[in-house]
């Protein structure tokens, strides 16, 4: 073959893969989106999904399927999301414990934090609160303390599973007020929030999904991990107001996919999903779950998981946690 037929086939075999990405680009998605979440239902993973997967689909003009995965703290569902292909039809709902937390608890995972995602939009993240059950003799966050002091290692503390965002706001709690609590691990938030408002554990550093089960009269919040008050509950105060500083805890969740997404369909999904964001319906939905709102560039959302990576490292470290 001369070279001028060479170069010319060449060049026209770049030019056909130019256009076919342009237009997979611009025909995407033509096919239900599946959204990977690696918990069971009726914790704050879960919800958060259930509340995004409507409009965005709307926006996208595609339905966005959930497909609950749960398992060893949420490593079995993000790893399938880590193998899937590519192709923007599947897509996971990222949050604090496997994608953060997993990798100062495990030996090995079977998937990089960083190599393996594809990070497309933070979504919200979720304020802990220290709740009891409704009938709990604890009245106010120093009936806690009095009660831990006399009494070290007997108060149970409820969690979604050892390493969860409620588990490590434990040790932070017992690292800050020099107390001990004991641990009782749970396989996931909704069967935790079911115990706890049975009265077979004391208490729960829970996320902010346990704000109905307070507004029904099911619980008792007597702190918020945070800066300042949720506006969801803003009659409960912070620790800081309450003597006890530093101790701030959330659950935060992200859409994110596999590695090796195309940059075209990333900032598609990350257009989409900041509009949802911006939207009078989600936003009022958040308020009421006592979310704060994310939003922002996969850039950000990116650097913002490595800050989350190196931040847990010494908290897993003084949880003295390890999972096999």
């Amino acid at each position: 073959m001369k070279k001028n037929q060479w170069l010319r086939r060449a060049w026209l075999a770049l030019c056909w893969g130019v256009f076919a990405q342009l237009a997979s680009a611009q025909s995407y998605p033509n096919q239900p989106i599946r959204l990977m979440v690696p918990w069971p239902p009726g914790g704050g993973v879960d919800t958060t999904a259930r509340m995004l997967v409507e409009p965005l689909g709307r926006k996208l003009g595609q339905p966005v399927v959930i497909d609950n995965r749960a398992g060893a703290g949420g490593n079995i569902g993000t790893e399938m999301a880590a193998r899937a292909k590519p192709d923007g039809y599947n897509l996971l709902m990222g949050s604090i414990s496997p994608n953060a937390i997993n990798v100062h608890l495990y030996p090995k995972l079977p998937f990089d934090l960083i190599k393996d995602f594809t990070p497309i939009a933070f979504v919200s993240s979720l304020p802990i609160f220290l709740v009891v059950p409704a009938n709990s003799p604890f009245q106010s966050l120093s009936d806690v303390l009095a009660h831990v002091q006399r009494n070290p290692g007997k108060i149970t503390y409820g969690s979604g599973g050892v390493g969860s965002s409620q588990h490590l706001a434990g040790v932070q709690f017992m690292s800050i007020t020099k107390t001990e609590l004991l641990h009782v691990p749970y396989k996931g938030t909704a069967p935790a929030e079911a115990d706890l408002m049975a009265g077979h554990v004391d208490l729960m550093l829970d996320t902010a999904t346990c704000i109905p089960f307070v507004k029904s009269g099911k619980l008792r919040a007597l702190a918020v991990a945070s800066s300042k008050r949720n506006p969801a509950l803003p009659q409960v105060p912070t620790f800081d107001e309450l003597g006890v500083h530093n101790l701030y805890a959330s659950s935060w969740y992200g859409l994110m996919g596999p590695a090796g997404m195309p940059a075209g369909m990333v900032q598609q999904l990350n257009a989409a999903t900041n509009e949802v964001l911006r939207s009078a319906e989600l936003l009022a939905r958040m308020q009421e779950l006592g979310a704060e709102v994310g939003g922002g560039s996969p850039e950000e959302f990116a650097r913002f998981i490595q800050s989350e990576i190196q931040r847990y490292a010494d908290i897993v470290k003084k949880s003295g946690a390890r999972m096999e």
